[in-house]
């Protein structure tokens, strides 16, 4: 095989929009204060266009409540954002807790982006239902287990279904699946069919990479570490405030800055890979 000589100097230059052309879906964009909504929006801004999936059910049971505006309103803040005048924005429901709903999500993505989805952003989960080793059950483990982990699986297993129908070794093929940091200290003690669940698609990360480094798919997993969302205030906001060297939450725009640069090819030769952008946040 010969070797590849390092790029010229043209080659080293970025391009403005790095993921024109391409397509993403991103699951869980249901709310502007989410980490859904900042990546859809870099990805937009890199050129992309983006197949937005929500389910407004789970935000409305939760504290924060659902988006105002309602999915539509995402997608317009997503639309604000497009870098590529070509490019466009779609939105969807999803409840990704039914076996079927991974791939009939990803078959209505790929038909209103043309047929192809380059990038997929498993950023979806479940909040609540969990609690300590002594509180949890089964209905907990497994709502957790469907949602955080199942779906994630499937939904991966559909766009590789979808990616095999492409010509061989076509670029731009990127997973990028979301974990909680169970891993690292003393794990999430009063959230464990949440950890578990969480904790699987981490383990899995290295094996997807595998299964899908044929196809020219790179796979990777980010743990974000706190970021506000919009779900604590008062002084608990400010004491995990205090951890973080910088003195501020982690944004959402923070992954986002990551998850967007690994759909780019400048992260082509990453894959099989949990990182953590914590920003330093110290847990003891």
């Amino acid at each position: 095989m010969p070797r590849i000589p390092n790029p010229d100097a043209a080659a080293l230059r970025r391009a403005p929009l790095p993921l024109r052309g391409r397509t993403a879906l991103v699951t869980g964009a249901s709310r502007r204060g989410g980490i859904g909504y900042a990546v859809a929006r870099r990805l937009a801004a890199y050129g992309a266009s983006v197949y937005l999936h929500h389910h407004v059910p789970h935000d409305a049971a939760q504290p924060w409540g659902a988006e105002p505006g309602g999915p539509e309103a995402v997608a317009d803040g997503v639309r604000e954002a497009l870098g590529d005048p070509d490019a466009r924005v779609f939105h969807g429901p999803g409840d990704l807790s039914e076996a079927g709903a991974p791939a009939e999500l990803m078959a209505r993505a790929a038909e209103a982006l043309g047929g192809r989805v380059d990038v997929l952003v498993a950023n979806h989960a479940l909040s609540g239902s969990d609690g300590t080793l002594d509180a949890i059950d089964a209905a907990m483990l497994d709502a957790h287990w469907a949602i955080d982990t199942r779906s994630v699986i499937l939904l991966a297993q559909a766009y590789a279904r979808l990616r095999a129908t492409l010509p061989p070794r076509t670029p731009g093929g990127r997973i990028v699946m979301m974990t909680s940091g169970q891993d690292i200290a003393d794990g999430m003690p009063h959230e464990l069919a949440y950890a578990l669940a969480k904790g699987a698609l981490a383990s899995a990360t290295r094996t997807l990479a595998t299964a899908l480094g044929d196809l020219a798919v790179t796979v990777n997993t980010v743990n974000p570490g706190p970021v506000d969302t919009d779900y604590l205030s008062g002084d608990a906001y400010d004491a995990i405030a205090a951890l973080f060297p910088a003195g501020r939450w982690g944004m959402p725009d923070d992954p986002a800055r990551l998850i967007a640069w690994l759909a780019t090819d400048e992260a082509e030769w990453v894959t099989g890979q949990v990182i953590d952008s914590e920003g330093g946040f110290r847990r003891s």
